[in-house]
């Protein structure tokens, strides 16, 4: 075994580790009804999913990157781009609806459960969903309509492949520049606003420390997305100024801290802090062998 396919062998590995543990969180969260009728945990859910799906896209895209140098069906490496460009953007868009429901939670405490339902919960996930992939599908759209040798084409499975002109190149830097820049600002007000509500209500502090802590861990978790963003633009870089044996050594190295590591921990830290989960983490993720299954009550 080369050193090339061991390296592909234990990101693989660390990838699908970490799906299964994202899978049983996502069973957790869908054991109880009341973790199912409660909008936080229907959007921690969202996140899981998210994650998880991008993992398994990016692993499947690394692997043919790192493995197979030959040419591919450009059709089949669009619809790979598609779903990993599409999750990406989920990730952030999914912190600042969580934001604004901390938000409402503390601020409008009488109003939350009118403004923040189940209903309104999914659709504010399918309006994720939608921002997330109109953008690549306007990319894929386009580029099967002007390239007639769209569905037999052979290409190296790249981003730089399948964005061909530079108002694509503009209008995707322009739609992660809108809504990365959003995601924050909603993350920073939402925050500011109950720290105002923390000072002023001592009876709701607690619940407002909490809630602070929290948003204060989406600043953190947007990292992560960020840097997911910009590794496309610094894999280019790197391409254009590296020999190609540093260039396969430095690509690795930036998909291990750029891509996998940051996906894999984020849901993961998430889940563990949160006092309603932990239980019933420990105890699926025992195969409910040992103990009985906690009981869940939600604080706000």
């Amino acid at each position: 075994m080369n050193a090339q396919t061991a390296r592909i062998q234990f990101a693989v590995i660390v990838s699908f580790v970490f799906i299964y543990i994202n899978t049983v969180m996502f069973v957790t969260l869908y054991s109880k009804p009341l973790l199912r009728d409660t909008p936080r945990y229907v959007l921690f859910a969202n996140m899981i999913f998210t994650d998880s799906i991008q993992l398994v896209s990016s692993s499947v895209l690394n692997i043919i990157i790192f493995l197979f140098t030959s040419p591919g069906p450009k059709v089949a490496c669009s619809f790979l781009m598609l779903v990993a460009a599409s999750t990406t953007r989920n990730a952030p868009l999914n912190l600042a609806v969580m934001s604004l429901e901390r938000y409402a939670a503390i601020c409008f405490p009488l109003r939350h459960k009118e403004l923040a339902t189940v209903k309104r919960t999914y659709v504010a996930i399918a309006a994720i969903w939608f921002l997330g992939f109109v953008n690549s599908v306007i990319d894929s759209v386009y580029t099967s309509v002007t390239d007639p040798v769209f569905f037999t084409e052979q290409i190296i499975c790249d981003r730089q492949s399948i964005i061909t002109t530079p108002w694509q190149r503009s209008f995707d830097q322009a739609i992660d520049a809108v809504y990365y820049i959003s995601v924050t600002l909603t993350i920073f007000y939402s925050y500011i606003r109950i720290m105002a509500v923390a000072r002023s209500l001592s009876s709701n502090a607690k619940s407002a420390g909490k809630a602070r802590r929290t948003l204060l861990l989406h600043l953190v978790q947007l990292l992560p997305c960020l840097n997911t963003l910009a590794y496309g633009y610094i894999i280019s870089f790197i391409a254009a100024t590296l020999s190609l044996s540093a260039f396969l050594e430095a690509r690795y190295v930036i998909y291990l801290l750029f891509i996998l590591i940051p996906r894999c921990l984020s849901p993961l830290v998430y889940g563990l802090r949160d006092d309603t989960l932990r239980g019933l983490y420990v105890y699926y993720f025992k195969c409910g062998l040992c103990g009985s299954k906690p009981k869940v009550n939600i604080h706000s």
